[in-house]
């Protein structure tokens, strides 16, 4: 609903901004350079809003969850692996795959935790 609004807004400001020039050749003179301005900064505000804050706040979940990372857990990675957490490193992270099977990614491409089978199945029970 909030993006249905925010592109309203911007298509109206895009109309309007399209309507200057038009308007300042009927009036006879030249519309503000501040007018002109105006429609790209509230552009930009609606970019920031939609776009560039949500993806910040994911960016910091997401080293949160690499913070708590611990050997132990059971996690996916970005391409789909699922492996136990054997050895941890700033950089790398060491994963058993299989029994005696380990392999080694780089910590950031950790997805997400798996989460056990017990409550998966207690949420397909309910």
């Amino acid at each position: 609903m909030l993006r249905l609004i925010f592109s309203l807004v911007l298509f109206v400001l895009v109309f309007i901004a399209m309507a200057q020039p038009a308007l300042a050749q009927a009036g006879g003179g030249q519309p503000s350079p501040l007018m002109s301005i105006i429609p790209f900064i509230v552009m930009f505000g609606i970019m920031y809003f939609l776009m560039i804050r949500p993806q910040i706040k994911r960016q910091k979940a997401h080293q949160e969850f690499l913070g708590k990372l611990k050997r132990g857990d059971e996690v996916l990675t970005s391409s789909g692996l699922l492996g136990r957490i054997e050895g941890l490193t700033d950089l790398f992270v060491t994963l058993e795959i299989a029994p005696g099977v380990r392999i080694k990614v780089l910590r950031n491409q950790i997805a997400s935790f798996v989460p056990d089978a017990s409550s998966a199945n207690k949420e397909g029970k309910a």
